[in-house]
């Protein structure tokens, strides 16, 4: 269920709603005169959706490359490359 609440508790139990955000990881959605007008996030959550939409972007462009005709890499070369950067010749 979601947490909506009244500009004015955003006013006034702003540490409330903050410590809302950050313990149960949900948005507020914060009303002014009855009407949807913002949502309060913490950073964390906020830096997680930004990830989160950044990495199905590059997805999307992955798709459309496949799509296009592109060849990819063989992963068990590309992963014995990896390896041999880090570790050395294996």
């Amino acid at each position: 269920m979601p947490s909506i609440r009244p500009i004015s508790d955003l006013r006034s139990n702003a540490n409330e709603i903050s410590d809302f955000c950050r313990q149960t990881r949900e948005p507020v959605y914060i009303t002014r005169n009855g009407t949807g007008d913002m949502v309060v996030i913490s950073m964390e959550e906020y830096e997680r959706q930004q990830a989160l939409i950044d990495l199905y972007g590059k997805l999307a462009v992955a798709e459309q490359e496949i799509a296009s005709g592109a060849e990819g890499e063989d992963f068990l070369t590309l992963a014995k490359s990896l390896r041999e950067r880090v570790h050395g010749n294996v």
